[in-house]
């Protein structure tokens, strides 16, 4: 059988209770910014803080001139972006189907781009045959100003080839950057 079940204690009166005490305890965290930093062990001194160099004297020699190097383009500033990427792939697979020198897509691409085009091998259904190369409608995205993503489809010998390129807007002319060709 179980024990007979005990009464709970009694609750001391309010004033027999000690009175409640706030503790400030510190927060372990980094001092902020503006509080000085002490040192604890006598006769070392604090590191120096790093040189930041304040602006420098602006002079004519010093400054370049402001149309120096590439400037990006505005979508405003720039040509309809469907015939630069009509021409774009027309251009490239010419080139290399041995109808038009390589050096005729320099223009229209980025210096690594046409390095690629330069040392790569070539797609096997660009040169093979007689046939026409025909370039279906160009497809264009523009997801950000100055900047198209186009796609076409061309077609050789009753079969389609996928050719994609990135076309960005550089000093009021649109140049690939990025070229895929399938």
């Amino acid at each position: 059988m179980s024990a007979p079940a005990q009464p709970e204690p009694a609750a001391p009166p309010a004033a027999a209770r000690p009175a409640l005490r706030l503790v400030v305890v510190p927060t372990p965290q980094p001092p902020l910014v503006d509080e000085p930093v002490r040192w604890v062990l006598p006769g070392v001194r604090p590191p120096r803080p790093p040189h930041r160099p304040g602006p420098r004297p602006r002079t004519a020699q010093a400054d370049p001139p402001d149309d120096f190097g590439p400037t990006w383009s505005t979508r405003a500033d720039l040509p309809d972006v469907r015939a630069a990427g009509r021409r774009l792939v027309t251009t490239v697979l010419e080139a290399f189907a041995g109808r038009r020198p390589l050096i005729q897509v320099q223009p229209l691409t980025s210096s690594g781009v046409y390095t690629a085009l330069a040392r790569g091998s070539r797609p096997p259904w660009c040169a093979d045959g007689t046939a026409p190369l025909v370039i279906g409608p160009v497809r264009v995205c523009e997801p950000v100003d100055g900047v198209a993503e186009v796609s076409a489809v061309a077609r050789r010998g009753g079969r389609a080839h996928a050719v994609a390129a990135r076309l960005e807007g550089i000093d009021g002319r649109w140049r690939c950057t990025a070229l895929q060709i399938g």
